[in-house]
């Protein structure tokens, strides 16, 4: 195998660097000549990013929200009002929970269960990290419970103001109005009632006339929430009817904790607005009265059975008994007794034949015996209600009821069953098949199979599903009953009757937009597009420092990891030339606040840039000291 021979001595290994080839300093400012490889990004991602905000941004308003109501119609009705409110500000209202941003929970205080299912949505809520925003008769009643605290509330008399909790619910803030609405030292009946709506049915105007009663049953915790009685003047509530009429409603539900005591604190009656009520009902519209307690019936039951007798108002008026039994009766502080209920049924089914009676029936209230419910039995079986509410007793904290001697549960829940047992063993309707009856047509079924109609005394009528129905009057020949329901079978050669009004809202449209509200909602959608306005622009700002600030470090990284290798490659030579030498390095570190020198020993600068929580370290410069020969 040959052999390798030098022609010429070398004295030294740099003595292989000719003068032709290039030098490191040449090498390192040539590197200004490299043009780098652009890096294409998604354009469309890039624009859609500038114009989007940040994400820790909140603009009010953009949001959707779910609302769940519990409970009477007076909530239902205030649910109606809150819903309209948000969507007149630009909210969306979703039927859809999990797609919601925040859930409104307008909530029941009457009994156990319903408060149960407010406690469990509310817990469901803040497992999915909704923004959760309180309403209704349970928060206002007791707002200092565990399980509301840190969260917003909403009070039953400030529904008007429900935009300004949901707004800064959405920005992270927890916000409570609880107080009463009141003038000149006054309390009013609540919030304005030309307020924006959604209602539930376009065709059904649910209208609070007062707000609070005039009882104080033991058993209540509504009264802890709703308060005294305190009522809408007469020319409110006619102004609401008429708007309602404008806007394709044909059938309005007067509600309140005791419809009964309207006026009595503003030196008027029932009478006196239900007789002003009916001068604006259109013909082919109806209206129906809500519950009324025995007690302020009484001394206007002539004009009640006149009114009831009017061809545009339902033959129907639910008024509770809870209890047969005067002993209960007094127990329940009711101010009545059994012989005021028997008189003023007995009263308008003489003046009003054919009239619907519903009530209400409490089983196993503190202290009844088998007797007292006994007694309660022979009533039901005597008047055979067709609307018969039996609800088991629960005692509600904070109540006097629940101080008492409760009564055991098996016997509340025996009572109950015997009193639905004799409830379901009569039908009702029976005796009115092959009638012929005008019904008006306002909702669907749960089966979603009929439209649900109603006749002159309120009860229901379920009628084929022809969309030429709805809203209207329908003449009808009853072939069929149940326990609560009857068919109706259209009369072929019958005119289908349209009440003379407008035609109705679309399903959750906004009603009751004043002009007043839509000079407020301008205003206010000009702020938030302004503070939008503003949003992006500090956003984009913002972003702008950032990407400067992404490119000057990434261009001291790179300089960085450049003059480092070049250092430790010079260094390497030198040692290998002179020896030992003493290292130490300049550590530049550069930030918006100015750039700062830190001098350390070689293998120092390493720990430090190790341990630094700088990110990335900034440009790194050598200077070499000879210390002397070896």
């Amino acid at each position: 195998m040959p052999s390798a021979s030098c022609d010429t001595f070398l004295d030294d290994i740099e003595d292989i660097v000719s003068q032709e080839d290039s030098k490191p300093q040449d090498r390192h400012f040539s590197r200004k000549h490299v043009v780098p490889k652009v890096r294409r990004r998604n354009t469309q991602k890039y624009l859609q990013e500038e114009n989007s905000p940040p994400s820790d941004s909140t603009i009010p308003g953009i949001q959707k929200i779910w609302i769940r109501t519990w409970g009477c119609s007076h909530n239902n009705s205030d649910g109606e009002y809150m819903a309209g409110q948000l969507a007149a500000y630009g909210y969306k209202i979703t039927e859809n929970a999990s797609d919601a941003d925040l859930w409104l929970l307008n909530s029941c205080t009457v009994k156990n269960p319903a408060e149960d299912h407010f406690r469990n949505s509310i817990k469901k809520a803040q497992e999915e990290n909704k923004k959760i925003v309180l309403a209704g008769c349970v928060p206002q009643a007791q707002p200092r419970q565990d399980y509301l605290k840190g969260l917003s509330i909403i009070g039953v008399q400030q529904i008007d103001r429900v935009v300004e909790v949901v707004e800064e619910t959405i920005k992270g803030h927890s916000v409570r109005l609880l107080g009463q609405k009141k003038d000149n030292g006054k309390r009013l009946g609540g919030a304005r009632l030309d307020l924006p709506k959604i209602r539930k049915n376009p065709l059904i105007e649910i209208i609070s006339i007062n707000t609070g009663c005039l009882n104080a049953c033991t058993y209540c915790k509504t009264k802890h929430a709703r308060g005294n009685l305190a009522s809408y003047p007469i020319d409110e509530l006619v102004d609401r009817a008429k708007q309602s009429f404008q806007e394709g409603v044909c059938e309005i539900w007067l509600t309140s904790e005791d419809t009964g005591a309207y006026g009595r604190d503003i030196g008027s009656s029932l009478p006196a607005l239900l007789w002003k009520l009916v001068e604006v009902i259109p013909e082919g519209a109806m209206l129906r009265l809500g519950m009324t307690n025995p007690p302020y019936i009484l001394e206007h039951l002539e004009e009640m059975a006149k009114i009831l007798h009017h061809p545009r108002v339902y033959a129907f008026l639910h008024i509770p008994v809870q209890s047969a039994s005067d002993t209960v009766l007094m127990e329940m502080k009711r101010e009545y007794c059994v012989a005021d209920f028997k008189r003023v049924v007995d009263f308008l089914k003489d003046k009003v034949p054919g009239i619907t009676i519903a009530t209400d029936i409490i089983c196993g209230f503190p202290g009844e015996t088998d007797q007292d419910f006994q007694e309660t039995v022979k009533l039901v079986e005597e008047y055979k209600f067709p609307s018969l509410f039996i609800n088991q007793f629960y005692p509600r904290p904070g109540t006097p009821a629940a101080k008492m001697e409760q009564v055991p549960a098996q016997v509340k829940k025996q009572r109950t069953k015997e009193l639905s047992r004799i409830f379901h063993s009569y039908n009702p309707y029976d005796h009115k098949i092959g009638q012929r009856q005008q019904v008006l047509v306002t909702e669907e079924s749960f089966d979603s199979k009929f439209y649900v109609a109603h006749n002159r005394f309120y009860e229901q009528v379920l009628v084929p599903k022809n969309p030429t129905f709805m809203g209207k009057m329908v003449e009808v020949d009853i072939y069929e009953s149940g326990k609560h329901f009857m068919k109706g079978q259209p009369v072929s050669d019958a005119k289908v009757y349209t009440p003379s009004i407008s035609k109705p809202l679309a399903r959750g449209e906004v009603s009751g937009l004043t002009e007043e509200f839509r000079n407020r909602l301008g205003n206010h959608l000009n702020s938030v597009s302004h503070t939008s306005a503003a949003t992006q622009r500090d956003s984009a700002s913002s972003r702008m420092v950032l990407r400067l600030q992404r490119l000057h470090r990434d261009f001291a990284l790179k300089m960085s990891v450049g003059l480092a290798l070049f250092a430790l490659l010079l260094a390497l030579l030198v040692k290998m030339c002179y020896g030992k030498v003493y290292m130490e390095t300049c550590v530049w570190n550069f930030s918006p606040f100015g750039m700062h020198r830190k001098s350390l020993p070689i293998k120092q600068s390493w720990q430090y840039f190790e341990k630094s929580e700088e990110s990335p370290p900034s440009l790194i410069t050598h200077k070499l000291s000879k210390t002397g020969f070896v």
